[in-house]
């Protein structure tokens, strides 16, 4: 008998909550036109885009705020407040594609517990998807081709002093062919992004999946690894820069671990803003190494350095960077700062395997990084 009461109350308790769970606010309806983002957590229909507008709505339940807004874009919107103290509003029209956002409780900026996290300028941010139309195909999951892997994996570096994270793909035929060797892309995330960016905002799988399931890229291994260095107080600090640890710690973990082709023709480098940088400042310190780089609206000549003396004088002799370099690829957003100047006093000086490419509409933002790998990938190792 109380075993028999106990789970009727059990059952009780449970439609109880239950059904205070469905008239909760998450499953508040949207406006006619809205649907809820892609990036929202399980059952969240808040925040809501529309395809057409380019518009997102939010939702902040803060009964006692004074003040609550949305940041996105570079601009701040004002909510309303409602008589049960939810806060709602929307923000202009975006570009599409995916943008960081924070929710400003007064004048506090924390995260929309609705959607889910984003690690970017160093900390974990809201995100939004605004859709793009058949165009942004290229970088969603397709049911019809076949997958590759991305593994997470640990190694040790003697530099660092710590063991550290990498993000490996594979392409979909790397375990049905086990004697074929691969070609090997290091894909560098930005500042105040980590090794994860490529793999979550950027859908770095699914680009290729698309391009070596159209045979428009070989297929090809990439790995994406931490730009940081992190210390830790009980193991000795890291000495060194970046591209130590690249070059003498991750290039021979991978090469030990996956099939991979060892010589420098079948080795490429590229990176997204400060990535870029990092990509320069590795391949120019390492030509024995690679002969693929590229900068996706990265910075490839800094201060008064001059093409010249830039990154170890890598383009004094064009001749000797010709022989040595296959490919020097440069992509940038033409609403962010142009480096189109600067590529011509490049090729000017004698470069002549650049290709210079230009996101129409897109400023410093992942889907001008998802559009420059998009045009990268499929011109390496040919």
């Amino acid at each position: 008998m109380k075993k028999l009461i106990f789970t009727l109350t059990a059952i009780l308790f449970c439609g109880i909550v239950m059904a205070q769970f469905n008239r909760g606010p998450q499953i508040e309806s949207l406006p006619e036109g809205f649907k809820p983002a892609s990036t929202n957590t399980f059952i969240s229909q808040y925040p809501g885009v529309n395809a057409e507008t380019r518009e997102a709505i939010f939702r902040v339940v803060a009964p006692t705020a004074q003040n609550v807004q949305v940041d996105i874009g570079g601009q701040k919107y004002d909510l309303e407040k409602d008589e049960n103290g939810v806060w709602k509003g929307k923000c202009a029209p975006q570009v599409v594609g995916f943008h960081y956002y924070a929710i400003v409780i007064d004048g506090v900026n924390v995260m929309d517990r609705n959607t889910e996290s984003f690690f970017g300028s160093n900390w974990e941010n809201s995100g939004i998807e605004i859709p793009e139309g058949r165009i942004g195909d290229y970088y969603r999951f397709n049911k019809n081709i076949p997958h590759g892997q991305i593994r997470s994996i640990q190694y040790w570096s003697d530099i660092n002093g710590l063991e550290r994270h990498i993000n490996v793909y594979v392409p979909a035929e790397y375990e049905q062919n086990p004697n074929k060797k691969y070609p090997v892309l290091y894909l560098v995330h930005g500042w105040g992004e980590d090794e994860n960016g490529w793999s979550i905002q950027g859908h770095m799988a699914n680009i290729m999946d698309g391009l070596i399931a159209s045979g428009k890229a070989v297929p090809m291994i990439v790995v994406m690894p931490s730009g940081d260095i992190k210390t830790n107080s009980d193991v000795r600090e890291a000495s060194g820069d970046i591209s130590e640890i690249y070059v003498k710690n991750l290039i021979p973990f991978i090469d030990k671990t996956f099939r991979t082709y060892t010589g420098k023709e079948h080795r490429a480098m590229a990176g997204l803003s400060r990535g870029g940088f990092q990509t320069c400042m590795t391949v120019s310190a390492n030509m024995d190494k690679f002969a693929w780089m590229g900068t996706f609206s990265g910075l490839f000549v800094r201060g008064n350095d001059g093409i010249e003396n830039a990154f170890n004088g890598i383009f004094k002799n064009a001749n000797e960077f010709n022989n040595q370099m296959k490919l020097f690829f440069i992509s940038t957003g033409t609403e962010e700062r142009n480096p189109k100047e600067l590529v011509e006093t490049l090729k000017n000086h004698g470069i002549e395997n650049i290709v210079f490419h230009e996101s129409q509409g897109t400023a410093h933002e992942w889907l001008t990084w998802r559009r420059a790998l998009n045009e990268f990938a499929p011109l390496l190792f040919k």
